[in-house]
């Protein structure tokens, strides 16, 4: 299926700042739709928007590590617990939500050691910056966990098993 990826200039900070007071599921939908909402779309086009958020036990979110430190402070948080990543979807079409889904995942992470922690962000580091609770799964990190509950795909960040239900009721791609 052709696509083509599309910086919306979204200000995602700014938006979270204006979304205080979501729970997680909820704030995690609420930046897909402003992704989908914001792509600039020609005619007949869709436009998928993603967005994913981690929820702590306590129900507070992480945001992406800011540095190094920061990644590692988000780590030793998560040791010998557990917590939800929530992934949402919103398709737009003609300036109009037209379909959405979010499916959660229930991570539990093991009991981490500073040796540990402190060479996973040497070897890690650049890789897991830009991810929410300083871990990627499909590396290093999954030496993190010893339990995970739900999709796949939806622990990389996107509810694919619902959109490609979606696309195929649609027509884009063949059932």
């Amino acid at each position: 299926m052709p696509f083509r990826v599309i910086d919306t200039g979204a200000d995602e900070d700014r938006a979270k700042e204006s979304l205080r007071g979501l729970g997680a599921a909820d704030l995690a939908m609420a930046l897909a739709t402003i992704k989908a909402l914001n792509a600039p779309a020609g005619e007949g086009d869709l436009v998928l928007g993603s967005d994913q958020t981690l929820e702590l036990g306590d129900r507070t979110t992480l945001s992406k590590p800011a540095s190094r430190q920061e990644a590692l402070s988000q780590l030793k948080r998560l040791s010998g617990s557990s917590h939800k990543l929530h992934s949402a979807a919103v398709v737009a079409e003609r300036g109009e939500p037209a379909w959405s889904a979010i499916e959660t995942v229930e991570l539990s992470v093991r009991p981490l050691s500073d040796d540990f922690l402190n060479r996973y962000l040497e070897e890690e580091y650049e890789a897991i910056r830009w991810s929410v609770g300083g871990y990627r799964i499909e590396g290093l990190g999954v030496q993190l966990f010893d339990r995970i509950e739900g999709s796949h795909f939806a622990l990389l960040g996107l509810p694919l098993l619902p959109l490609l239900a979606y696309l195929r009721e649609r027509g884009v791609i063949p059932s």
